[in-house]
């Protein structure tokens, strides 16, 4: 089974965009849904928002809703978080990763995570 890589994270100033990527290294097979996750110092891993593997409706946690969006490139399945007005919360690693069902909100319901980008947001 593939594994994802993620990449495009960084040092930013508050209020500014970012856009990450996730892009497989290898065959994936049974995947419906590609997720995003973040996880901040000290705190426990959270729901970012995920979107059907075949560019279908993308969905968000409450907490990201209208500061982020998730794409997909069919040309190469790479799929993209776009992140904007950026706060110093938003500071963490953000991991992609994938599960076969739809919807899937749950760390426990995927599998194939990336070793993480960091994102780092300056007040």
């Amino acid at each position: 089974q593939g594994q994802l890589v993620e990449s495009g994270g960084g040092l930013v100033r508050a209020g500014a965009s970012l856009r990450l990527s996730c892009s497989p290294s290898g065959r994936t097979f049974g995947v419906n849904t590609v997720g995003w996750f973040r996880q901040a110092p000290g705190k426990e891993r959270e729901f970012v928002g995920a979107a059907s593997w075949s560019g279908g409706r993308a969905y968000y946690a409450d907490s990201m809703k209208g500061r982020v969006t998730i794409s997909r490139d069919k040309r190469d399945s790479t799929v993209y978080l776009q992140m904007n007005s950026l706060k110093p919360e938003d500071t963490a690693v953000y991991y992609c990763a994938t599960a076969r069902a739809a919807g899937a909100r749950l760390q426990s319901e995927y599998k194939n995570w990336g070793p993480g980008t960091q994102v780092t947001v300056s007040s």
